[in-house]
């Protein structure tokens, strides 16, 4: 009798470790895109400073669109040779990491 409730005891004992719930994680991953509304401007809007930065970083660049925001910031859409992309620049010719 003795062996039987041992057992019993056991066999419930593992049971419940089957039973045991495992913590729930859960990982949102929110992606926020910070990104000043810019206009397009003329090629011809786009001051000197930042042609000339431009020609002096890339002398093969064409600017093919160039867009201005509220911050005096501007935007270039540039083609060296066969890639694209884009620049972005202070009003004096500095460069912006964006």
């Amino acid at each position: 009798m003795k062996k039987l409730f041992l057992s019993a005891a056991i066999v419930l004992g593992s049971l419940t470790s089957f039973a045991s719930t495992s913590p729930i994680t859960n990982t949102n991953v929110k992606v926020i895109s910070i990104e000043d509304e810019y206009t397009e401007i003329k090629l011809e809007e786009v001051p000197a400073a930042v042609t000339e930065a431009l020609k002096k970083a890339y002398p093969e660049a064409v600017i093919t669109k160039a867009y201005k925001n509220e911050k005096a910031q501007y935007k270039l859409d540039v083609t060296v040779g066969d890639k694209v992309g884009n620049l972005f620049a202070n009003a004096d010719g500095t460069w912006i990491k964006q």
